[in-house]
């Protein structure tokens, strides 16, 4: 079950007709959960993109820590450098819900933190995640490039009831060459929306997105942007939140 979680979960980072929807939940000590929920239902009612074998009924919860302990005669062949990158991913867990029939596949990979600085890694872990592909045979491939580095990254700050999302370019040349060879699958993508749904602990005072939507409650902001522009310009979902005292 957990392998196969797994392959589907890769093969959904590939993939176009995804929704993603990046959520933060925070208490008042500043601790709380995040996660990237990835909806490939638009996908499934076309019937497109996973194989046959794949597609069977299923709502499971598969540990990072487990498979990775499951793998590890495999990682004790990889370098210091990789398997400390792989140790990164152990509090992750993948929540995988799939029902054909009903057009629903949906990934959901989550994680709790102390503070949500600990949060400022985590895209970093997840592009890490999916360079992981446990193939039929039960072993693991890796990127070999050790060297590689991140495209994007995001940061979070949370201090005295003020909260910042900065979204940033690292490598402004790998970027541009990403942003370049999507010039082919836009039209394909252009359907494709990025989702941040973040939850306070206090009623949001202002939010410096103005066509943020709030709940009811006042607690919850809401914002959506097409994916290509996010990828194209990441500071189109920065955002400032203030949060009554």
């Amino acid at each position: 079950m957990a392998k196969r979680v797994f392959i589907l979960f890769f093969m959904a980072t590939v993939l176009v007709s995804c929704q993603f929807t990046e959520t933060v939940v925070l208490q008042e000590d500043g601790s709380g959960t995040i996660s990237l929920k990835m909806d490939m239902g638009e996908m499934m009612a076309f019937g497109m993109g996973m194989p046959d074998s794949l597609m069977t009924k299923m709502d499971t919860i598969v540990a990072m820590k487990d498979f990775l302990r499951e793998k590890q005669d495999s990682i004790s062949k990889l370098s210091d450098k990789q398997q400390n990158r792989l140790k990164k991913m152990e509090d992750f867990k993948i929540r995988a819900t799939m029902d054909s029939d009903a057009g629903v596949l949906l990934f959901d990979m989550f994680t709790a933190f102390k503070n949500v600085t600990e949060a400022n890694d985590f895209f970093n872990n997840f592009s890490e995640t999916s360079q992981i592909v446990p193939n039929m045979g039960g072993d693991m491939k890796f990127n070999k490039d050790e060297s590689s580095e991140e495209i994007m990254g995001v940061s979070y700050k949370f201090e005295k009831g003020k909260f910042k999302r900065d979204a940033f370019i690292i490598d402004k040349e790998k970027h541009q060459q990403q942003v370049d060879s999507l010039k082919g699958s836009e039209a394909f993508m252009g359907s494709m929306m990025y989702t941040l749904k973040y939850t306070f602990p206090r009623k949001i005072k202002k939010a410096s997105i103005k066509d943020a939507k709030l709940s009811m409650d006042g607690k919850t902001i809401e914002v959506e942007r097409s994916f290509i522009d996010y990828f194209k310009n990441p500071d189109v979902l920065d955002l400032e939140v203030e949060i009554e005292k």
